[in-house]
């Protein structure tokens, strides 16, 4: 589990907007709605919550001190 800022990656980035599997769920429309995810994959959704609470980006740390 990281703690603290994250690095963001161009490439995970473009590689998760252009994937097969995701092109091929939207284009169906077999999407879960949003919060959904604790019934799809508990697993995953757990992680996520904990990773999201324990890290920050530059960029939304920067748009807070804007405010």
């Amino acid at each position: 589990m990281k703690f603290g800022v994250r690095k963001p990656s161009l490439k995970k980035s473009i590689a998760a907007r252009t994937s097969v599997k995701r092109v091929v769920r939207h284009s169906l429309g077999v999407k879960a709605p949003k919060g959904m995810g604790l019934l799809t994959n508990p697993k995953k959704a757990v992680y996520n919550r904990a990773y999201s609470r324990t890290s920050f980006s530059l960029i939304s740390l920067i748009k807070k001190l804007l405010k």
